[in-house]
């Protein structure tokens, strides 16, 4: 712990949006610290709906309010399209004004947003014991969706005095919420006229050794190779004075010493996956060819980059953290890993040769964090969550799949094209985790995701007009059918 799926997705998330990034996978979520702003958000007015619990229990009768927001500012009133922007593995305070803001403006729709059950605000219960986070899982949150998009459509009608109207509705996700986009049109294909899954891990992975590999090729063989000098130092320090290592990177409280390998392996891999290479490598190049020490420049990057503006904590890689039940703002650490501890794994393990990260960091580490947390026989269910969606095979159609070149999570999302799941690859050096909503820099979040920082701007424009191309053609089609139907 996403998509951003732990997403170092992350974050199966994100970022675009995550206030704060978790234990052993920066999720693959989308990116959102610091964005409380004015302009960062096209709204943050919060609403309420009241949703089921459970949806497979007919003697479950039990509601709980899960937060909505909504904008319709560009809304091309009544019949317009209906944007949904699925949130994802995190709280959602609001609705971002990304590059989705330009695409409602030029299709004049209105954009609303649902926050994920038990995330943020839309906790069930008040203990995030485990006896608690059984209604937590992909397959109850697509339900959610599906009953607050008649909920919000019936509402919509009553506005403006209709009577059993459809408007045309496209769903739009990254990372984790990326594969619920997905799996939402593959679940629901009437009620939706497609999905747009950003960097969507749709394929369950319970050893990802690949994740690794990206890190390096990403990097680069000269900044790979200080990267793994870097780590070898680590772990001889850990063994020589371990507490003063950890207090070099601001991360005393972790007590494990995996824990801490894991910690710093993940505030190199938020560089690279949110599309800030060299942020990293730059200075540990440097370092490397003045002579310096390695060790010192990698905390340096730490504490001012990872740490200071995109406010990785050591804390929340902490074990007495996320055991943690009481309903707190960083609660999503502990929520994120139960998803990943039953549906997704998303391991991260080291590859049996040339790894970037320690070998340490390997399966039975991720099992015994899930038992830790959770309890004996709490094991992530791979192979059913893939017969179940498909994975990467995914039958669905009118789903786009975009992908960054450098982001490691591409190889847990469809890579492979084909008309109805056209699959969209950008291909630049700072192409990571959902830039085609994000642009670039994603440090903060570039106003209605701007690409003019972007290694490649029109490597991302590319892909945003055949993202276009695809919303135009499938909104038409929708418009058709919803015409003939009435």
């Amino acid at each position: 712990m996403s998509p951003e799926i732990r997403f170092t997705f992350f974050t199966f998330a994100v970022l675009l949006f995550s206030p704060t990034l978790s234990h052993g996978l920066v999720p693959p979520r989308t990116l959102s610290h610091g964005l409380s702003g004015s302009g960062y958000y096209l709204t943050s007015d919060e609403l309420w709906f009241n949703q089921t619990l459970d949806h497979f229990s007919p003697y479950d009768h039990r509601k709980f309010s899960q937060r909505y927001y909504e904008f319709l500012d560009y809304f091309r009133a009544p019949d317009g399209p209906i944007f949904l922007r699925i949130c994802g593995e995190a709280a959602c305070n609001g609705i971002p004004n990304d590059y989705l803001g330009v695409l409602a403006k030029k299709f004049e729709a209105a954009v609303i947003s649902l926050e994920h059950r038990y995330y943020g605000k839309s906790s069930p219960f008040n203990s995030l014991a485990t006896e608690n986070l059984r209604y937590l899982s992909s397959k109850q949150a697509l339900f959610d969706l599906a009953a607050f998009r008649q909920y919000y459509q019936d509402s919509l009608n009553v506005r403006f005095n209709r009577n059993g109207v459809d408007n045309p509705w496209f769903v739009f996700g990254v990372s984790y919420s990326g594969a619920l986009s997905a799996w939402f049109r593959l679940k629901f294909p009437h009620l939706t006229c497609g999905s747009l899954a950003s960097s969507a891990v749709v394929r369950a992975i319970y050893e990802f050794p690949e994740f690794d590999q990206q890190i390096g090729e990403s990097a680069g063989p000269e900044c790979k190779a200080v990267l793994q000098e870097t780590n070898k130092l680590l772990e001889l320090g850990l063994k020589v004075n371990g507490k003063a290592v950890k207090e070099l990177f601001n991360a005393s409280e972790l007590g494990i010493d995996a824990d801490f390998l894991y910690f710093v392996t993940d505030a190199a891999v938020m560089a690279i996956q949110y599309g800030n290479p060299d942020k990293l490598c730059i200075p540990l190049v440097e370092a490397k060819k003045n002579g310096s020490d390695l060790v010192e420049a990698y905390a340096k990057y730490v504490r001012e980059f990872s740490i200071g503006v995109f406010g990785l904590s050591a804390k929340t890689y902490g074990r007495k953290h996320l055991r943690d039940t009481a309903l707190a703002k960083d609660s999503e650490d502990r929520l994120w890993w139960f998803q990943v501890c039953t549906e997704v794994a998303y391991f991260q393990v080291a590859p049996a040769n040339d790894s970037v990260r320690s070998q340490q960091i390997n399966t039975e580490y991720h099992l015994d964090v899930c038992k830790s947390l959770f309890g004996k026989g709490v094991y992530p269910e791979v192979d059913a969550t893939n017969l179940y969606y498909g994975g990467d095979k995914i039958a669905g159609t009118k789903i786009i799949f975009t992908n960054g070149s450098q982001d490691p999570w591409r190889h847990a999302s469809k890579q492979t094209s084909s008309p109805d799941l056209p699959s969209l690859l950008i291909s630049c050096h700072n192409c990571g985790h959902g830039t085609d909503l994000r642009g670039c820099p994603q440090s903060p979040m570039a106003i209605e995701g701007s690409s003019k920082n972007c290694s490649s701007p029109d490597a991302v424009n590319r892909v945003r007009q055949q993202m276009v191309e695809y919303i135009d053609l499938w909104l038409s089609e929708c418009r058709g059918q919803l015409w003939t139907a009435m």
